[in-house]
């Protein structure tokens, strides 16, 4: 069980989304960084899919009222148990009655806090992502505040496995990390600034080539009207090479539609279901998580890739994550 002391700028309960439902007009909503959010949850012996908090930019003070494993993943965030530096991707049992804090924003701007058992949410269409303009799901359909208390399910066998192995080692200690953690290279895709690889959009044949050469020779900035429905970046304007009229058709993470005055905007988490906007580009699935971490003044430049090309690199990621999962099931399960 936690308590929050301070909620942060903007916490959240999130899992992988809401699906089925778009056709009615319900968004998917989730993490907005599903990789982050899937290792995190890992981590602790949980499924993957199990709601965890979502901690943007200013962390929040969470005070735990009985010992707890947890793991942190995502953006840097300089998170702190009674004021110790703790490690991200990585389990950690900490002690009843300490406090986990955070500091400055490192890298990224969105950190994932799971918990041995996972969150105890009232499941709302099979989901327990908060929706927030819907105020549904999450925790009673709202950001965290100060006094919310977040009661936990019972553990996994193997998130007890893991809890047990730690208790023997924390003593009279505030917290103990484990000595093993997930894959360097699943988290290396935050460091530096890479591009975004994208794939041609349904419309992209419809802008000016130079505007098509812009996009990808040029950077754009995250605007500060930017949240988890979407990005809006500024940079060169891009045209269509005639007037064209289309009608509202689906949208999915990471398309990038680009509105009359040129300014493209990355539909993200909690995208509407339909857009009227041209699409000039997809953003491959596997940069997704990388998209979710740019916060307001961040620049990116984009990367044509194929379809193909695509594919394989998610299901490299993808392989990546079924072998955390089996070293974790072999160490634990």
């Amino acid at each position: 069980m936690i308590k929050i002391i301070k909620p942060g700028l903007l916490t959240t309960v999130q899992d992988l989304g809401r699906y089925g439902f778009q056709k009615y007009g319900i968004i998917a909503s989730g993490a907005m960084d599903q990789l982050s959010h899937r290792i995190a949850n890992l981590l602790v012996g949980n499924d993957e899919s199990k709601p965890a908090l979502e901690i943007t930019l200013i962390g929040p003070v969470i005070e735990f009222t009985e010992t707890a494993l947890i793991s942190l993943a995502g953006g840097n965030l300089s998170p702190k148990i009674n004021g110790c530096a703790i490690d991200l991707w990585r389990p950690t049992l900490v002690s009843k009655g300490s406090t986990l804090s955070f500091g400055p924003c490192k890298t990224g701007c969105r950190a994932y806090l799971a918990i041995a058992g996972s969150f105890q949410i009232t499941t709302v269409m099979g989901s327990d992502s908060t929706y927030l303009r819907a105020g549904i799901g999450g925790f009673k359909g709202r950001a965290l505040k100060a006094g919310d208390v977040l009661r936990s399910e019972p553990m996994s066998k193997c998130s007890t496995r893991i809890f047990q192995r730690l208790s023997k080692r924390l003593a009279e200690r505030d917290y103990i990390e484990a000595t093993w953690m997930a894959d360097p290279i699943l988290s290396s895709c935050y460091m530096g600034k890479p591009p975004i690889r994208v794939i041609k959009g349904r419309q992209y044949h419809w802008f000016t080539e130079e505007s098509k050469q812009d996009f990808f020779q040029k950077e754009f900035m995250v605007t500060s009207q930017s949240d988890r429905m979407g990005y809006r970046l500024k940079g060169e304007p891009l045209a269509l090479a005639t007037a064209e009229e289309m009608v509202s058709e689906a949208v999915g993470n990471g398309s990038i539609q680009v509105p009359a005055e040129g300014n493209p905007i990355v539909l993200l988490a909690d995208r509407q279901t339909t857009g009227g906007y041209p699409k000039i580009a997809q953003i491959a699935t596997v940069d997704l998580p990388i998209i979710a971490q740019a916060k307001p003044g961040d620049k990116l430049q984009f990367k044509l890739i194929s379809l193909k090309e695509s594919q394989l690199m998610y299901l490299e990621r993808e392989e990546r994550i079924r072998q955390l999962k089996i070293g974790i099931s072999l160490l634990h399960g």
